[in-house]
């Protein structure tokens, strides 16, 4: 609505990218107000049905399952808009055809993305129109340490104890692309062992601050 704010709930398992997130939008309240920070499943909110969108950001998340955009929709009686360096063009469709409003890439300034954002919440359904390598903004665990935001994820699933296959499905790449992040992780961070990756990112704060729930399965 033109008379106020488009009411944003931003949503992700890490603080670290709640945060980050929260911090590209404030320059931008005017057009986009973050009424609601939440880490880890949106039901734990205080008033979900006050917000307009649910700004799901898929750091460390299911992709190929292209999250539960049904229930979280249902949930907050608010349109679900996917934030993602992921554009794959498969994974964008069905995230699109599972019910968001919205899928847009990492690569968006604050005030791209707070434009992005409006324009969803006045009805238009927006997303990536190429498959294509996409730099991320915001904050994500491993960037002090000069991680990009998929060498981040690989060591966030690693500390997790995920597979290298585990990691694939879930991030929605190939396993060579998941051996290939890993590998320069690693020599960023002076590891060269399984063993040491998940130690040191259990001390860097690699490990979810929340668990989304997993017990209740998206519609088809």
């Amino acid at each position: 609505m033109a008379d106020r704010p488009v009411r944003v709930s931003v949503l992700n398992d890490y603080d670290i990218i709640v945060q980050g997130l929260c911090g590209l939008l404030a320059p931008h309240s005017e057009r986009v107000e973050v009424v609601e920070l939440v880490v880890g499943d949106v039901e734990k909110a205080d008033d979900g049905s006050r917000v307009d969108l649910v700004l799901y950001d898929t750091f460390g998340q299911q992709q190929c399952n292209v999250l539960d955009v049904q229930r979280l929709s249902q949930t907050t009686g608010a349109k679900v808009v996917v934030f993602s360096w992921n554009v794959d063009p498969t994974l964008v469709r069905e995230a699109m055809r599972r019910g968001a409003a919205g899928y847009l890439e990492k690569s968006l300034s604050g005030a791209a993305l707070a434009n992005a954002l409006v324009r969803i919440h006045q009805g238009e359904r927006l997303q990536p129109s190429v498959d294509r390598v996409v730099e991320s903004n915001g904050d994500w665990p491993g960037r002090a340490q000069g991680l990009s935001a998929r060498e981040g994820e690989m060591m966030a699933l690693i500390a997790q104890g995920l597979s290298n296959q585990e990691m694939a499905e879930r991030a929605y790449l190939s396993v060579n692309s998941v051996k290939t992040y890993v590998r320069t992780a690693y020599r960023k961070l002076g590891l060269s062992r399984r063993s040491q990756a998940v130690r040191w990112g259990i001390e860097h704060g690699f490990l979810p601050d929340a668990t989304r729930r997993e017990d209740v399965a998206p519609g088809a």
